[in-house]
């Protein structure tokens, strides 16, 4: 996607909290312009734009005829309490509703008369998830994860043949997908304990993080009729945090033959923002693969893709327990280590005819990248478990414990382009339910 007038660094709001510096923590600048679906108390959810520490209500927007044309339907479609209508109109008519908002929120806009009533302070609001989500698929992109997971458990042979060739996924669960931030309940079944002879049930004692991206499809397609990576990207709205939370002992029982289970299905957490493909233009990078790794097969490479596919999106994880007074970082890595691109995800899932749905969300898999302190996965930065990871207060984690809350946090810097962010992807474990 081409750099066009919304990504000018140069640009400045009116809003005067979105001209904060990179160092202030700012992720909303009118460089970015994120879609979430909130609400004040006592109100219907809708949907709305983030500009510094306001939201522009879209509800509002359409209501007092702001914007014309392609913006106003977009705007219009934005205003109910999920975004799904506005992700089916596609790239053309999202773009419109950015570059008129854009125009608004600039320094010296005209529009600011017009716009300024339909501000609502970001303090105090409440957040659904943004859209409604038939389907769920949970991808496996970085190698880096695939290699160090599979190592604890096949030393000789720890990646399948299959990984650097085909894109792996599998069908997750919508129905447990939550908005941050959200407080879940530690997940039950059955685990085999090593050396039993029977399997035990009970809540699990090794429940773990998975620091994935979430991508929003927009227009979808027809049953039968596969999407061209050409054309993948025109597909996607655009990009969330994910915490796709994993109870590991659970997994390791019932994983065979068909995959993970109930060891993920029982929540999912997402960022409320949705930061769109436009906004992420000036952040990428070449899609490479290691010397010696086969190229992807052709329904699975264009130019485009090899020039520009993969994205410099930077990602943070925090852990905080029920002592401590600040979160700590244990891990920091980027998107852009992953191994399958975001086109090459949507270019797959569809070759066999799988029709897309606007509203599904893809999940990354872990992002983790090369070094082990770049790992996105408890599993893999404890060594499954062997080597806790130590807290600044002394503390050791192998494993989460009920009341600990962890905060992904993700932004895109460089020269020459302005700082954007995707906010707080917050989630925290409760005690699991009594027997």
């Amino acid at each position: 996607m081409a750099l066009n007038e919304t990504h000018d660094p140069a640009l400045k709001s009116w809003v005067e909290s979105a001209n904060a510096s990179a160092n202030a923590g700012s992720d909303f600048p009118v460089q970015n312009l994120p879609f979430a679906v909130f609400r004040r108390p006592r109100e219907p959810f809708r949907g709305g734009v983030a500009i510094g520490d306001a939201i522009v209500d879209l509800a509002a927007v359409a209501e007092r005829g702001v914007c014309e044309g392609a913006a106003a339907r977009a705007a219009a479609a934005a205003a109910g309490d999920s975004l799904n209508a506005l992700m089916a109109l596609g790239p053309a008519t999202w773009s419109a509703l950015r570059l008129a908002l854009s125009r608004a929120l600039r320094e010296g806009s005209p529009m600011r008369e017009a716009l300024e009533p339909c501000l609502v302070p970001r303090a105090g609001v409440a957040y659904a998830v943004p859209a409604r989500i038939g389907d769920y698929t949970d991808f496996y992109t970085s190698v880096h994860h695939a290699t160090n997971i599979g190592r604890q458990f096949r030393p000789d042979n720890p990646l399948l043949p299959n990984y650097k060739w085909v894109p792996i996924g599998y069908h997750g669960r919508a129905s447990s997908i939550g908005v941050s931030p959200q407080a879940f309940r530690r997940p039950r079944g059955q685990t085999m304990p090593p050396g039993a002879s029977a399997p035990q049930f009970g809540p699990s004692q090794k429940l773990d993080i998975e620091l994935e991206l979430g991508v929003f499809i927009g227009r979808g397609n027809a049953l039968g009729e596969p999407i061209g990576i050409e054309e993948a990207e025109a597909h996607v709205f655009g990009l969330c945090l994910l915490n796709d939370w994993s109870a590991r002992d659970i997994q390791g029982w019932e994983y065979l033959p068909l995959g993970p289970f109930l060891s993920k299905n029982f929540a999912t957490t997402i960022s409320p923002w949705i930061v769109t493909l436009e906004a992420l233009a000036p952040y990428r990078v070449p899609f490479e693969r290691p010397e010696g790794d086969p190229q992807p097969l052709p329904y699975l490479d264009s130019e485009a893709n090899r020039q520009a596919g993969s994205l410099d999106v930077q990602l943070q994880v925090l852990l905080q327990t029920p002592s401590m007074r600040e979160p700590a970082s244990i891990c920091n890595t980027s998107y852009r280590h992953a191994y399958w691109t975001i086109a090459q995800m949507v270019a797959h899932h569809t070759v066999n005819g799988c029709n897309l749905q606007p509203g599904d969300l893809f999940g990354t898999g872990t992002l983790s990248g090369p070094t082990l302190d770049q790992a996105g996965a408890l599993i893999e930065l404890t060594q499954g478990g062997n080597q806790p990871i130590q807290l600044p207060d002394g503390q050791t984690r192998s494993w989460l414990l009920d009341g600990d809350a962890v905060t992904i946090r993700g932004w895109c810097e460089r020269p020459g382009a302005a700082r954007i962010g995707f906010g707080e992807c917050v989630g925290r474990v409760l005690p699991a339910i009594a027997a």
